[in-house]
């Protein structure tokens, strides 16, 4: 099982709505977290410890990651999806995005088909 977790700013909109569409998603276990000190869950060193990959929305939540976690994120995965803050929780162009650019880095990618 692998452990993957998804950052943004605030853990409002972005990453609560990927934590959702990859909830059920087979041979994986999902969290989400912000990295802004008034998100509703913060990043903290155990959930990196626990990642084995870690998605963030923008570039800017990765140089924050590296700079707040860098002794912790060795052999980590760390992709930058590139999703602006633009979305509303459960968007359904967010879900679409997230669906198209995220599964490729799932174990379970090729052998999955999700709708």
């Amino acid at each position: 099982m692998k452990h993957v977790l998804f950052i943004c700013s605030q853990n409002k909109l972005r990453s609560p709505t990927a934590e959702e569409v990859f909830a059920s998603w087979p041979g994986i276990e999902v969290a989400s977290a912000g990295l802004s000190n008034d998100a509703v869950s913060t990043v903290t060193v155990e959930m990196v410890q626990w990642a084995e990959i870690i998605f963030v929305m923008e570039k800017a939540h990765r140089e924050k990651l590296s700079a707040k976690f860098r002794e912790h994120l060795h052999g980590k995965r760390v992709i930058c999806l590139d999703i602006a803050d633009n979305y509303a929780f459960m968007d359904p162009q967010l879900v679409l995005i997230l669906k198209t650019k995220v599964p490729k880095f799932l174990p379970t990618a090729q052998s999955s088909e999700r709708t």
